[in-house]
């Protein structure tokens, strides 16, 4: 299947500020950022997900994807990534993937762990979750509008796995917000 659909409009200015949008979402727990969105996109993708994808996703990132053929065939064609199995992927792009069944990577090797590329309906600070751990200050507060069900629940058993695990980049329109393995959750 040919992709019509385009990546990003400066494929270099607009990689480097999404890039830079995800570190300090990883180095800054619940902190939402805005990255650059391709200007169209196949069905299946929201923006702030395909700007992931463009961005940290290449010919050696094995990708599971659950976003239909359109987005395949773009991801294909723009990442060149191999598509795997969810427990053989270094991303994940599927809401139905389980935190337990992805690789968390090992005891030696803990930065192998996959992150999982979560969409949600929305992403709002100062209320909702309590975060706390690396990188927030006492603690930090995130509404994720949309979150699947027992969610937190797998969470806090991914947590206990450390420092093994498996991180999360939360992705609502054209924001993200990133929950690293070493970040505790609590109802707020």
């Amino acid at each position: 299947m040919e992709t019509r659909y385009p990546g990003f409009a400066d494929p270099v200015l607009d990689a480097q500020a999404s890039f830079r949008a995800v570190l300090e979402a990883m180095s800054r727990p619940g902190r939402v950022q805005a990255v650059v969105a391709p200007p169209e996109l196949p069905p299946g993708l929201s923006p702030a997900a395909a700007a992931m994808l463009l961005t940290l996703v290449d010919a050696a990132t094995p990708l599971h994807l659950t976003a239909g053929a359109e987005a395949e065939a773009w991801v294909r064609f723009h990442c060149g990534c191999p598509l795997v199995e969810v427990q053989d992927a270094v991303f994940v792009l599927d809401p139905a993937a389980r935190l337990e069944a992805l690789d968390a990577g090992t005891e030696e090797e803990p930065e192998n762990g996959a992150t999982l590329i979560l969409e949600v309906a929305g992403l709002e600070e100062g209320r909702g979750w309590r975060l706390r751990g690396p990188g927030i200050r006492g603690e930090h507060r995130l509404q994720v509008r949309g979150a699947p069900e027992g969610f937190l629940a797998a969470w806090a058993r991914n947590r206990a796995r450390f420092p093994r695990g498996v991180d999360v980049i939360l992705c609502a329109g054209v924001q993200i917000a990133a929950l690293p393995r070493t970040v505790q959750i609590e109802e707020g």
